[in-house]
């Protein structure tokens, strides 16, 4: 048995939490440099503001429909979900942490799971000012179908029966009742199928859940995949997805970003691509792992007037290591080799591919060279910008204060980091 632990429109809720003044207005989450919507309340929804609209086409509605735009805020929102996460582990012996709001919990064992689910709700909403949904389900997928059916039973009243809104537990629904859940269902509405996917299964007759549970399994594993076999599966009720206490390593990591402004010289775009690898770097000792090669690569705007660019390159390294200073020390190269004057570049970013464990580095003869372990003093480094916060030390090509920098990114609807900054704290007086 499985639960999934799902914050409403997460990124808002943690605006709210410290914002009450929010509850009730449209509100929408800026992406990096305030791009476009990447979270919107539900007020925000009902305007029609879609999932990534650009902010310029929306702008005109903080006028005329009281909407609030706000920059991200990931420093706040990741402690949150730290906090989160802490609470809804209460709900079963196993956890895994899906994304920065969603978490499966393992039930084995759990007595009167929807009860409890009600309390581990109402906990996180007292505790940190989070609203979820949970859903239950004898598999992960009918469990994230479950929560699917609680956020839209509240959100939407009529879509699915009132008694279901914010908890749902399938595994105690009378068969009838499922089925005629599952029939009210979209098949593109299930966890892992797309757009394509779902259009073909339309075109092949299967338009609901409960049309798609009756599908011949062979036929669904010869003309699609055993990916879609196995959800049908899981709809069936047969668990076929376990729980990972772990995420598997990443074979790539990278770090790219939009600039606040355009740049065009090289010492701004070297400061820039320096700390995306600085950040790489430190992602990559996190899992335990080794890059063999850094790629960079840098480009213009296409939406923009002016002549485009666009290039990248390849960087092999010595010999796999996660070390910053010789990541760093490649990267600039790269960018470098790479960089041509006259064009107003938006964006750059680095690469790390090639990634082993590093417990299973082949050895090699000591040919004299810069080969020294200093996973020691990166560990140490580490831990400094753990605890007083990301850059409090780096490598000096990123320059004194990235912050303030033309590459920098824009944030001008920030609001304070009300958990992890100190100064942020805000101050009652009476």
């Amino acid at each position: 048995m499985f639960a999934l632990v799902d914050g409403n429109n997460f990124y808002v809720s943690c605006e709210r939490a410290f914002r009450p003044a929010l509850v009730g207005r449209p509100v929408v989450v800026l992406s990096n440099n305030d791009g476009c919507a990447i979270a919107r309340s539900n007020e925000a929804k009902d305007l029609g503001i879609k999932m990534g609209a650009p902010y310029f086409q929306i702008k005109h509605l903080e006028y005329t429909s009281d909407l609030v735009a706000l920059s991200a805020n990931f420093a706040l929102y990741g402690d949150m979900s730290e906090r989160m996460m802490s609470l809804a582990a209460g709900l079963g012996p196993e956890q895994e942490i899906y994304s920065i709001d969603e978490s499966f919990i393992g039930l084995q064992g759990v007595r009167d799971v929807t009860r409890r689910a009600w309390a581990i709700r109402e906990r996180i909403a007292r505790g940190v000012g989070i609203p979820c949904g949970i859903g239950i389900g004898p598999t992960k997928t009918l469990a994230k179908l479950a929560n699917h059916i609680a956020k839209d039973a509240e959100r939407k009243p009529g879509s699915y029966p009132a008694h279901l809104a914010r908890v749902c537990n399938l595994s105690e629904m009378p068969p009838a009742e499922l089925a005629a859940l599952l029939q009210a269902t979209h098949v593109g509405d299930i966890w892992g199928i797309g757009r394509r996917i779902s259009k073909q299964l339309n075109e092949a007759g299967i338009a609901n859940v409960w049309q798609l549970t009756q599908a011949d399994l062979g036929t669904i594993r010869r003309r699609w995949s055993v990916v879609l076999e196995r959800t049908v599966r899981e709809l069936r009720g047969e668990s076929c997805i376990a729980l990972e206490d772990e995420p598997p390593p990443k074979q790539m990591i990278a770090c790219t970003r939009s600039f606040g402004r355009p740049v065009e010289d090289l010492a701004p775009l070297i400061e820039a691509v320096s700390e995306y690898a600085s950040r790489a770097s430190e992602k990559l000792r996190r899992q335990g792992g080794v890059a063999g090669q850094v790629q960079v690569f840098a480009h213009t705007s296409p939406f923009r007037p002016g002549p485009r660019y666009s290039r990248a390159i390849l960087v092999p390294l010595l010999r796999p290591t996660a070390d910053t200073a010789l990541i760093v020390r490649s990267a600039i190269k790269g960018i470098t080799r790479i960089y041509e004057p006259g064009y107003q570049l938006i964006k750059a970013g680095v690469i790390l591919l090639d990634i082993s464990d590093r417990a299973i580095v082949q050895e090699e003869l000591d040919l004299g060279d810069d080969g020294k372990d200093r996973s020691a003093l990166y560990g140490a480094l580490d831990k400094l910008n753990q605890r007083y916060g990301k850059g409090t030390v780096h490598v000096a090509s990123t320059g004194i204060d990235s912050d303030s920098a033309r590459w920098g990114m824009k944030q001008e609807r920030r609001t304070p980091r009300y958990t992890t900054n100190i100064d942020d704290i805000p101050i009652a007086r009476c």
